[in-house]
């Protein structure tokens, strides 16, 4: 399971304040907190919603340069605007996971140029145009269309994560289900991908969250979800993942889970 760090995100309040203040301190601490607990990339959002989008522009050349200077982690650059993306890919380099392209065709044509140009891995998001789909057929459909425009584009499909898109269980039942259906759905017609997922939005608005996050990630991780983008200082959450993998038989000799337990003593 590839871990991805979500703790330098500037929809947290205190990550917001960080990046309008240039605190490079507490940047990288985060930085480095989220690396020694696991994560395999670093996730980069500096979106504040202050200014204007060239200080989105500043702000993420400023947060990869400074996590790439402590941790030698690969950065997650996580924009909805792809001049964003394509200045953190200036600083990270072809190492980056851009994070992400849409089904929409104005996205698909200024973000797979971006993915192809520096030979990156790209987090595509299962939406169009209209949102986010209700069903797992729509879903799947908006999945088939940027696969359809990356062997159009020359991007591999090896290249990409598919994110089957996490919707609150309290603001639906059926929403853990039809993710879980879409991931085994990605499988079927692009098996050299892989598939990503932001856990938490699943138990959004309800009580005790971790539990509800813990029960999900068991059940994509059997459905084939290769990645998470999670909080890696979430001790539960990791025992989850090696827990799984163990059972799943994706852990030889069970060394990753064993490692987990010799390193908490």
């Amino acid at each position: 399971m590839i871990i991805i760090g979500e703790k330098l995100n500037a929809t947290i309040p205190s990550v917001k304040q960080i990046i309008l203040d240039r605190d490079e301190r507490k940047l990288t601490e985060l930085a480095q907190q989220q690396a020694e607990a696991g994560a395999n990339y670093i996730d980069v959002n500096v979106a504040t919603g202050v200014g204007t989008a060239e200080d989105e522009i500043e702000a993420m050349k400023w947060a990869v340069k400074a996590v790439r200077n402590v941790v030698d982690r690969p950065i997650c650059i996580d924009s909805a605007d792809p001049e964003v993306l394509k200045a953190g890919l200036e600083i990270a380099g072809s190492s980056a996971l851009l994070n992400s392209t849409t089904a929409e065709p104005s996205s698909l044509e200024r973000v797979l140029p971006l993915a192809k140009a520096y030979d990156t891995l790209l987090i595509a998001l299962a939406m169009d145009e209209n949102g986010i789909p209700g069903s797992t057929e729509g879903r799947v459909s908006a999945c088939r269309k940027i696969a359809d425009a990356c062997e159009k584009q020359g991007v591999a499909l090896d290249r990409l994560f598919f994110d089957p898109l996490v919707m609150p269980l309290s603001v639906n039942a059926a929403n853990a289900m039809i993710t879980i259906e879409t991931i085994v759905e990605i499988k079927k017609f692009a098996p050299s991908s892989k598939t990503v997922s932001a856990l938490s939005n699943i138990s959004f608005g309800l009580p005790a969250r971790v539990n509800i996050n813990s029960a999900f990630l068991h059940m994509a991780i059997y459905a084939g979800l290769d990645a998470a983008i999670l909080d890696p200082l979430e001790t539960q959450l990791i025992t989850v993942i090696r827990a799984s993998e163990a059972v799943l038989g994706k852990d030889r000799h069970f060394r990753k889970y064993s490692r987990m337990f010799r390193k908490k003593q």
